[in-house]
């Protein structure tokens, strides 16, 4: 059997097919070329039109039929990963009623922040196990408030997961670890927290019902097929948001296992049986795509926004006619803290791991006459690695201490300056494998329909494709540079 996934990003969706048999992936596709839109019209909105995420799925499947042919016809199921904690709206006709607020959007802090504060501290450590800070519910509470007309029309709540499910198959569904991520979920009830949505004012059938991220959410209905050059029928059986897939892409499933990204954003993601929450709610604990009531498994997450974007956007800056490799040449040349330049990366929204803050980016130590756009490129990476440290030090408080983080080759990762970095300030292995968000939906969706019988036969073809070790002569020089860095951060916050 063929399986598809898909992974819906915030810069472009991306889809896979892989054979099942093997493990190993056929095909892969992704949409646009360049960065999808994200529309901005205040300081700290993020918006996307999910009219997109649909154009641009079909586009990355039709990129996958193109290279793979008839073969297409042999998907036997898909599987759905998307960008977390955003929110979609629908009437009772299924059309969404405005674009989707997503993940990186701000607006919605101060009703989080009320939130707790009604609610009680107490309550939400023990109960939600965060606060309900800038996340799903507290998005929605902004839009009861500021567009009342449209939330009066809403008929259904939707993560951007839910949402593709909806149009392929038809049908609207969620799953428990995506009510977890939105701060619906009573992880000490084990079911949606009727505290939170009577302060909030929410009914209860406005969220979908939820199932296991490993089930099947409908069946792909006759005219997608037929557009996408599928075989109609076919069962959508998982879906989770991008950091609990690319754990399970990474086949970290058990308690003491650490999985990281770093695309736009950058996570560290560990996966726990305790119900342990940061006081401060810097860190978040939401269900693992595996939690079961007598199997509990948890996936600490630590999101920091501005990661990826920085590269990205010293790219485009510089002119754009570089090339990322090209960017990591010239930073190689440059030796270890970038000759006094610090960057703090944090210029993308608010900012969990420092209390929900949006302190922007900045650049310190910069000298006209000796620095070079090499010295700039290392300090970025640098900057972005330092951050990974800063949140993984708060992740120890919450029982998260990994000597080993398991990472797709993809985005910054594919920088040997980042990885030995990361390596050496975290004082980590640094594992890279062979797979990604799409592939990990695959693998995912061939587990919830029953193809694999097992966990350990879902990981026939997860190779390691690389690592990165700390240097013992080169800690000294990664930490006074990142001692510097933290300096500034304390002083900008």
């Amino acid at each position: 059997m063929l399986l598809l996934g898909i992974d819906l990003g915030s810069s472009s969706v991306k889809a896979s097919v892989l054979d099942g048999e093997s493990g190993r992936c056929l095909v892969s596709s992704f949409y646009p070329a360049d960065e999808m839109k994200i529309m901005a019209l205040k300081p700290g909105w993020a918006e996307q039109d999910p009219e997109l995420w649909w154009t641009c799925l079909k586009e990355a499947i039709a990129g996958c039929a193109e290279k793979l042919g008839p073969a297409m016809k042999g998907v036997g199921a898909i599987g759905i990963s998307y960008q977390m904690h955003g929110l979609v709206v629908v009437g009772k006709d299924n059309k969404v009623l405005r674009p989707s607020i997503i993940w990186c959007d701000s607006r919605a802090v101060a009703y989080g922040q009320k939130a707790l504060a009604a609610l009680g501290n107490e309550f939400c450590l023990d109960h939600l196990l965060n606060s309900p800070g800038n996340f799903t519910a507290s998005k929605l509470a902004w839009m009861k408030e500021n567009e009342p007309a449209l939330f009066s029309k809403i008929d259904r709540v939707m993560l951007p997961g839910d949402y593709l499910s909806l149009r392929l198959t038809g049908e609207i569904s969620t799953s428990y670890t995506g009510l977890s991520e939105g701060i619906f979920w009573d992880f000490e009830r084990e079911k949606v927290s009727d505290e939170l949505m009577n302060y909030y004012g929410f009914r209860k059938e406005i969220l979908p019902e939820p199932s296991s991220s490993f089930s099947v959410r409908g069946k792909l209905l006759k005219q997608v097929a037929s557009d996408f050059g599928l075989t109609e029928g076919i069962p959508v059986s998982y879906m989770a948001g991008d950091q609990p897939n690319n754990a399970l892409s990474l086949n970290v499933l058990s308690p003491g296992e650490v999985a990281a990204t770093a695309g736009t954003s950058g996570v560290i993601y560990g996966v726990t049986d305790l119900k342990k929450a940061d006081p401060m709610s810097r860190v978040n604990t939401f269900l693992h795509v595996n939690h079961t009531k007598t199997n509990p498994r948890l996936g600490v997450l630590l999101c920091i926004n501005g990661t990826g974007i920085l590269n990205s956007w010293l790219r485009r800056i510089s002119g754009g006619s570089l090339t990322y490799n090209e960017m990591n040449s010239l930073a190689a040349d440059v030796p270890v803290g970038s000759d006094g330049i610090s960057i703090l990366p944090f210029g993308n929204g608010a900012e969990r791991m420092l209390g929900n803050k949006d302190s922007g980016a900045g650049i310190y130590g910069l000298n006209f006459n000796r620095h070079s756009s090499g010295h700039l490129f290392r300090a970025a990476q640098e900057g972005i690695a330092f951050s990974f440290r800063y949140g993984l030090d708060i992740m120890n408080e919450t029982g998260i201490t990994p000597k080993v983080i398991r990472a797709g080759e993809a985005n910054m990762f594919l920088s040997s300056i980042f990885r030995e970095t990361l390596s050496n300030v975290t004082k980590t292995v640094i594992n890279l494998y062979n797979t990604d968000g799409s592939t990990g939906a695959a693998r995912g969706a061939g587990i919830g329909c029953g193809y694999y019988k097992s966990e350990k036969e879902a990981f026939t073809g997860l190779e390691s494709t690389g690592s990165a070790e700390p240097s013992p002569g080169a800690e000294e020089q990664y930490n006074e540079a990142y001692l510097r860095w933290k300096e500034l951060l304390h002083g900008n916050k």
